[in-house]
């Protein structure tokens, strides 16, 4: 089976949690993932559509 995530694209995703965690950056757990998420495909990483 086939990856779906790039392992950069994950580092991506790491560091937003860390500031949500640590800086309070962002108000909830899955707006800082989808940062992170979005950060990585405007970087061209591999990294899943982004469904509605």
């Amino acid at each position: 089976m086939a990856r779906k995530y790039d392992p950069s694209a994950q580092k991506d995703v790491e560091k937003t949690m860390h500031e949500h965690k640590h800086e309070g950056k962002f108000k909830n757990r899955k707006q800082a993932i989808a940062v992170g998420l979005s950060k990585a495909r405007q970087k061209g990483k591999k990294v899943p559509t982004k469904s509605d």
